[in-house]
């Protein structure tokens, strides 16, 4: 019998028992495999550089910057890597903060390992699509959890979108110059809240605009 191939884990805090914990609660399943450790912000792009994971478990404060800095960078260039961020700072502020940088899950450190691992696990099979305990309660707090109303041809542009298709494509698609498909990109952006392309599909994935992004190439900004 074939055993299924694991996934691949980085993990970035700047505790050492704390990664020691997680890499062994996450070998332990069977699922997944740790390529490696780092206790701060550098150390962790170094490592990136070289191997991207699957998975990537990341703390927000580190030692020399923010971790939500580095899933910033990283997801719009690698779209299936699921991002679990897990910090002792569960309040609205940092758990929104995650979800618009482009994680996939959130989990505080006060729960169980038991929940990362969920996280990881889950994040895998959807890596853009959020989850956080409280998400609706604090998107309602934040006053975006109404949908936005999109006119039918930003509808058309963001389903074109969520299919992987560039501004050359919609344009060709729709019969419109690329000048005019910029200006429905842009607005639907400021609609969603998104500074670019995989914000603004996660964020209608959120909001039930889209379902999921069919496959096409990679999602760039």
């Amino acid at each position: 019998m074939v055993e299924p191939t694991r996934l691949s884990v980085q993990i970035v805090d700047d505790h050492g028992l704390i990664r020691e914990g997680l890499r062994r609660a996450l070998e332990r399943t069977g699922r997944f495999t740790v390529l490696g450790e780092s206790g701060t912000l550098a150390e962790a792009r170094a490592r990136l550089s070289r191997d991207t994971p699957d998975v990537l478990v990341v703390d927000v404060k580190l030692p020399d910057g923010d971790g939500l800095e580095l899933v910033r960078d990283l997801v719009p260039s690698n779209p299936q890597m699921a991002v679990v961020v897990v910090t002792m700072y569960g309040g609205d502020g940092q758990l929104l903060a995650a979800m618009d940088a482009g994680a996939s899950a959130f989990v505080s450190k006060d729960a169980p390992v038991s929940r990362v691992i969920a996280a990881a696990q889950r994040a895998t099979s959807e890596p853009r699509r959020f989850q956080a305990d409280g998400l609706e309660e604090a998107l309602s707090r934040r006053g975006r959890f109404s949908k936005p109303t999109l006119t039918p041809r930003e509808q058309e542009v963001l389903d074109l979108l969520s299919a992987g298709l560039g501004i050359a494509g919609i344009s060709r698609r729709l019969h419109i110059s690329e000048s005019t498909t910029k200006t429905h990109v842009s607005k639907i952006y400021d609609k969603l809240g998104a500074a670019n392309r995989a914000q603004a599909i996660m964020a209608a994935m959120r909001l039930g605009l889209i379902v999921t992004p069919t496959s096409g190439p990679p999602l760039r900004p």
